[in-house]
């Protein structure tokens, strides 16, 4: 009972607490206690960068451009302005074999020899080609010659011995002789089939053939001429890997190719196609670049493949293709209407109108340089720009053009970079670098570079 009353008493209290309280005097009452707190350590914090360095884009860009003068700029303008001349000559030369081979009828006898070995008409093809095609070849050796291995000498551009380019020009007609036995059968198959619209189903058959090339090039046709090998482990590996993962490319490692064996020219490439994807320096452009320049071009390859470039380009050359067939079967009739009587030569489907269809090939292709030229280096600087927002290197990227700029001309007239570059000159793509660099410039990574890099 009493614990009880007890209990009743302190629980009374308790509630008539906070009026009892405030009818204390003031002088009695407790006073206010602050609430708890405890001592914050504040860090110190990264100063704002709001004032933006200065970088002027023009004058870096000159400055970077004036690094390549004197005999080696001579040099490189020369070999680059020759090849000017030299398509002109290709063109000429080609369009005056196949004029031989037509006006002495070399290849309708050629197709009579065919014709009189098997009464099939793809085996006729396939002997065809291969005599076809070996005589163009020997007639085309001496400018062959000339062009890729005592001008490249001329210019210190190739490595190989005579010996070594003959190996590799044995490969490259053993290539072609190959598929002019697989696919010029099939090509005049076709023909035979469509009759008058030949030339949209050939077109397309050409296109086919392309994508066959995308994707087997990688893995069946670049071995045949340099070994890879994989990049050892290390940080420069690790590094492009990451790029490779962060921009979702299926490679998992990453090769390299004895290009330096043929020549002293620096590249890399992401190639292949639905699944032949594979990441590739060549081992020039480890030898003279640094690691930054060689994540700065691989980012480069990399944009080509992010971007898509191999589809739209297909496209894009599809519709030059489909161009191309339809002037060359508008011209093959009202040529073989004119001479057709002198070649033997009178329909499409017949072999030995083949020197014909390459010519008026040849011309359309010449004259739509620079439309072909305009698809491939609008696809460039859309990977220029790629890359350096991947990999955020502008000035390594800049250097890397000025060390290709040895067999490229860097600062063209803009009529000649219009007609006959394939890619951005030199200048605009060093331009296009600093430019980026500019906007970027209160990028802590960028800002740490303007004061050691060129401005």
């Amino acid at each position: 009972m009493a614990s009880r009353i007890t209990l009743a008493l302190a629980a009374l209290l308790f509630l008539c607490a906070p009026s009892l309280a405030q009818d204390l005097p003031i002088d009695q009452q407790l006073p206010p206690r602050a609430a708890p707190t405890s001592k914050v350590e504040i860090g110190g914090l990264l100063p704002v960068l709001n004032e933006k360095p200065d970088f002027d884009a023009a004058k870096a860009s000159q400055i970077y451009v004036t690094r390549l003068e004197g005999s080696a700029r001579e040099k490189s303008d020369a070999y680059y302005e020759g090849g000017y001349g030299l398509k002109v000559i290709d063109l000429l030369y080609g369009l005056v074999v196949a004029g031989l081979l037509l006006f002495f009828q070399i290849s309708a006898r050629i197709r009579d020899w065919a014709q009189d070995r098997t009464h099939s008409r793809s085996y006729q093809t396939m002997l065809y080609a291969v005599i076809t095609i070996t005589t163009v070849t020997i007639a085309t050796l001496p400018l062959t010659l000339y062009e890729t291995y005592f001008r490249e000498h001329a210019y210190g551009l190739s490595n190989l011995t005579l010996l070594q380019w003959a190996g590799d020009f044995a490969t490259s007609f053993a290539v072609t002789l190959v598929t002019g036995v697989i696919v010029l059968p099939i090509f005049y198959a076709v023909i035979r089939a469509t009759r008058e619209s030949w030339w949209l189903w050939t077109a397309g058959l050409t296109i086919l053939c392309l994508v066959l090339a995308l994707v087997i090039t990688p893995i069946a046709i670049s071995p045949l001429f340099n070994h890879s090998s994989p990049l050892p482990a290390g940080p420069l590996k690790e590094r492009i890997l990451s790029l490779a993962r962060a921009n979702d490319i299926p490679a998992d490692n990453v090769w390299v190719v004895d290009e330096s064996r043929q020549s002293n020219r620096i590249s890399a490439n992401v190639s292949g196609f639905l699944g032949t994807t594979r990441i590739s320096l060549n081992d020039n452009l480890l030898k003279q670049g640094t690691p930054d320049e060689v994540l700065a071009v691989v980012g480069h390859e990399m944009g080509h493949y992010v971007m898509d470039h191999a589809t739209r380009q297909l496209l894009m050359f599809g519709l030059v293709i489909i161009l191309g067939f339809g002037f060359v079967g508008w011209c093959f009739l009202r040529a073989t209407d004119l001479f057709g009587g002198n070649w033997q030569v009178r329909y499409p489907d017949d072999i030995a109108g083949l020197p014909l269809m390459m010519a008026l090939l040849s011309i359309f292709l010449f004259f739509a340089t620079p439309v072909t030229n305009a698809i491939i280096r609008s696809a460039e600087a859309q990977a220029d720009i790629f890359g350096v927002n991947a990999v955020r290197k502008p000035d390594a990227f800049a250097s890397v053009v000025l060390k290709m700029s040895n067999y490229r001309k860097l600062d063209p007239s803009h009529l000649e970079e219009v007609l006959f570059y394939d890619h951005p000159s030199g200048r605009n793509r060093i331009r296009a670098m600093m430019d980026w660099k500019k906007e970027h410039v209160s990028d802590i990574d960028i800002r740490e570079t303007v004061s050691s890099n060129p401005r």
